[in-house]
This record gives structure tokens, C-alpha cells and sequence, in this order.
């Protein structure tokens, strides 16, 4: 009989964790879930995401701090895992210039025990969340892992670029495979109540106005969750096969077992075009205060995802016209409205 693959799910309470989880158990896989839940947004949202994956036989959680070296160190040796997909992170451009240390906490010192526990442990793949805001104050559209991403404008940029550093050292010194995926907006049911979609829906629910930043002059490439799973799951199954020496290298490819990957939509949306399709779905027009651009905000990010398209046959296939209103359904199921 063969043996059920055990994954660690980091930031199983998030929602891409979440729903990364409940894709995994779906497909016959053992998962073990990790997360502080923390209360950095609504731990009841958390709380009731986790509700739903105990009921599955196959899941189970532990919440721990990832930046407590003692405690991870004991987690990994009691644990063996066949692959760690790392999504727990302390997440949000704004909040990182409010509060830095928690951004070194969690995502550099966490990043490391999750490395180090790798390492020791043997694990056969590490997939980490990277992310689009990497891409900082480029100017060339779409982003492209060729590109160079030495410019953060964010704490929070600035520790997920260097995850992917640390990531490749651990790759190059102890050939432990890893792949970084960069995430661009992502939305759906169980969203995060501190990103636009769910703010916007909150507020127009309510009659409240909604802050629209640099004066409704931006575009995101909007991805709609299912797809993003999708693309973590390929992502896992996919090992990152070392270049031959002497290859020409990229920022995103090495001569060891790392990669680095886009994970969007690939087709990058105005932001008021969003909200018209937002207003439609809950059936309220929104009232629009427009705000200036935010400090560490960036005017338009645009994925190249050739590369992930290449290695994992990753195909977004949820048009917002199709996601937004599944979106609002769960949200009025959810909050009773």
C-alpha cells in the first residue's frame, strides 16, 4: 500500500493556505498545518477557515510561532515531511512601515527556521511565497524573473527578496531543492480582510466611501484564488532541475535546484474597472474618495508568467467578470448579509 504524502502547509490559517490545504486533502494528501494566528486581521476569519479543514481526517494543525527557533526545530524533528509549501509570512506593504521588527520576526528569522528544518529533516522540495512587490519601482512591463529586483520600496518587499537569497544558498550549499513563487493580488472567498477586495466589499455593504489610491490611477493583475492553487500545486510537484555549468544565468534560474517563478494572471486590470464589476456583483454603486499613492505602493504590476506556464502548464482561467461574483457570494454567505 503506498504511502499517503505528508505536506507542510505554512500559514494554514491564511487564505491562500487555506485554500492550498483543502486543494491537497482533496487529491488524497496527508497535510500538516502551521500557523501563529496571529491578529494582524480578524483571527475569527482564521479561526473558522481552520474550523472547516478539521473536518477532514487527513489535516492537522499545530500553532506555533515560526520565528521561535527552539520550538521549530523541535517541530521538524518530530515531523517528516515530503514537501513544505511556506505561505506564513507577516504579509502587507503599509503595515511593514508601521511595524518593522514583526517583518524581520516572522519573515527572515522564520524563513530560516523553515530552511534550517529542511535542511535537517531532508524534505525533498520547499515552495515558498515570494512576491510581486519585489518588483518594486521597475518600470518595464510585464514583470519578468530576468528582470533585475535590487530596487524594494517596501520592508516588506525587501524581506521576501531576501527569502529568495537565502533560498538559493541553502539550495546551492545543501542541494536542497527550492522554488519561490511570486505572488500577484490575489482575491477570492476567504480573502484577506486588509487587501482591496475585501475593504471595497465591506465598505459599499455598508455605504461606506472606499479609499482609492493614487487617484484610481493603478492596475493589478487581479488572480483569482483557485488559480493560484493551481499553480502552487504544480509548483510542488515540479523539482527544480540545477542549469549545466556554464549556463547563462537569470535572477530567476541557478546551476543548483532553485527557481523563481511569476504566479498571476498575467493580464493586468484598471483598478476602477475592478470596482465597476464589484459594484455590479453586490448590486450598490461604491462611494469613491480618492486618496494619493501610498508610501511603499506601486502604480501597476503586470506578471510575465511564461515560465511557470513552461514548467507546470500553469493556466489562469478565472476572468474577474467570473471570480468577483463568486467572490461576493461568499462574502454575503459568510457575513450574513
Amino acid at each position: 500500500m503506498a504511502v499517503m504524502e505528508k505536506i507542510l502547509v505554512t500559514g494554514a490559517a491564511g487564505f491562500i493556505g487555506y485554500h492550498l490545504s483543502q486543494q491537497l486533502l482533496a487529491s488524497g494528501k496527508q497535510v500538516i498545518g502551521l500557523d501563529n494566528i496571529n491578529d494582524y486581521y480578524d483571527v475569527s476569519l482564521k479561526r473558522s477557515r481552520l474550523a472547516k479543514l478539521r473536518k477532514h481526517p487527513e489535516f492537522s494543525f499545530h500553532q506555533l510561532d515560526l520565528g521561535d527557533r527552539s520550538v521549530m526545530e523541535q517541530f521538524f524533528a518530530q515531523n517528516r515531511f515530503k514537501k513544505v509549501a511556506h505561505l506564513a509570512a507577516q504579509a502587507g506593504v503599509r503595515y511593514s512601515i508601521e511595524n518593522p521588527h514583526a517583518y524581520a520576526h516572522s519573515n527572515l528569522i522564520g524563513f530560516l527556521n523553515i530552511l534550517e528544518g529542511c535542511r535537517h529533516s531532508k524534505v525533498e522540495h520547499l515552495v515558498y511565497a515570494s512576491s510581486s512587490s519585489i518588483y518594486g519601482s521597475n518600470k518595464e512591463m510585464p514583470f519578468t524573473t530576468d528582470q533585475s529586483v535590487d530596487h524594494p520600496v517596501s520592508l516588506y518587499a525587501a524581506t521576501k527578496k531576501s527569502n529568495e537569497l537565502m533560498a538559493h544558498t541553502y539550495s546551492h550549499l545543501y542541494n536542497l531543492p527550492t522554488t519561490g513563487l511570486r505572488f500577484f493580488t490575489v482575491y477570492g472567498p476567504w480573502g484577506r480582510p486588509d487587501m482591496a477586495p475585501m475593504l471595497f466589499a465591506k465598505a459599499i455593504f455598508a455605504g461606506d466611501p472606499i479609499k482609492v489610491f493614487n487617484q484610481g490611477n493603478m492596475r493589478r493583475d487581479f488572480t483569482y484564488v483557485a488559480d493560484i492553487v493551481e499553480g502552487i500545486v504544480g509548483a510542488l510537484d515540479h523539482y527544480p532541475e540545477p542549469l549545466p555549468p556554464g549556463s547563462p544565468l537569470t535572477p530567476g534560474n541557478s546551476t543548483v535546484p532553485y527557481r523563481v517563478y511569476n504566479i498571476g494572471n498575467g493580464k493586468p486590470v484598471a483598478l476602477l474597472s475592478f470596482i465597476e464589476i464589484l459594484e455590479k456583483a453586490i448590486g450598490k454603486e461604491a462611494k469613491k474618495e480618492f486618496m494619493p499613492m501610498q508610501p511603499g505602493d506601486v502604480k501597476e504590476t503586470y506578471a510575465d508568467i511564461s515560465g511557470l506556464q513552461k514548467a507546470v502548464g500553469f493556466e489562469p482561467k478565472t476572468p474577474i467578470e467570473v471570480g468577483v461574483p463568486a467572490f461576493v457570494d461568499w462574502y454575503k454567505q459568510y457575513y450574513n448579509l
